[in-house]
């Protein structure tokens, strides 16, 4: 039976205006009168890409290359110039650390906030509140403000409550290099059961070694195109050729 489509992404373009600085004297709007003027940057151009339900992709390329404006799009953080993007099933997203928090609450209020975002109720985080605070091992902290995590401490927590929402599609842009050895194990062995388990995940990572690991196909973002969609070792063997 042919799998459901869990996301699609049809002739997408995404554009943005970058404005210059402003001239502010007379001296300066003298010197640099093209100052303030608007230029429109094209980030991803006609994008096609479909991920079936259950499949583990990463979207790999380098910096600047548009990987990382097309997970946003896909969590509708941002939308498209031209084009579609469409999600099927509930969806759950770690793109920016710590993002939902407030840091004078406590760890512990954070995570009623943030499950809440993900669309849970209040008795749904009460049933799971004890695995998200052990998986994130911050018993001892729970109850201080984040404001006092470190970086590696906010990634725990804000893991910890995206695996636990239960999800049908979860995207994640590069998280996973924040923590200590240990942790990162923890969460890689997580998204393995997660993957087996048939959840549709899309990651951003330039640990091309986890992506062989992890995902079954991988596309090569290039200059805001796709330049390469396929299994993940040709696809990342390409794309070191062009890396060397």
């Amino acid at each position: 039976m042919k799998k459901e489509n869990a996301i699609e992404v049809k002739n997408m373009t995404k554009q943005f205006n970058v404005y210059s600085d402003k001239a502010s004297t007379l001296k300066e709007k003298l010197l640099f009168w093209k100052r303030g003027n608007k230029e429109v940057r094209t980030v991803l151009k006609d994008i096609n890409v479909s991920i079936k339900k259950g499949e583990t992709v990463a979207l790999i390329g380098t910096n600047g290359s548009g990987k990382s404006t097309l997970l946003k799009l896909m969590t509708k953080i941002i939308y498209p110039t031209k084009g579609t993007v469409q999600t099927r099933g509930k969806l759950t997203s770690l793109l920016e650390l710590g993002a939902g928090f407030h840091p004078d609450f406590s760890g512990r209020e954070n995570i009623y906030f943030n499950a809440s975002i993900f669309g849970l109720s209040k008795s749904e985080i009460d049933r799971r509140l004890d695995d998200i605070i052990a998986f994130s091992e911050l018993e001892d902290f729970i109850d201080n403000p984040v404001r006092t995590y470190s970086s590696g401490m906010y990634m725990r927590l804000a893991f910890s409550v995206a695996i636990n929402v239960d999800a049908d599609i979860l995207l994640i842009d590069e998280i996973l290099a924040v923590g200590d050895q240990h942790f990162q194990d923890k969460c890689f062995k997580k998204l393995e059961d997660l993957r087996d388990s048939n959840r549709t995940i899309v990651i951003v990572t330039h640990s091309l070694d986890s992506v062989k690991k992890l995902c079954n196909r991988a596309i090569w973002i290039k200059d805001g195109n796709v330049e390469m969609d396929g299994k993940t070792t040709e696809v990342i063997e390409k794309y070191l050729k062009e890396c060397q």
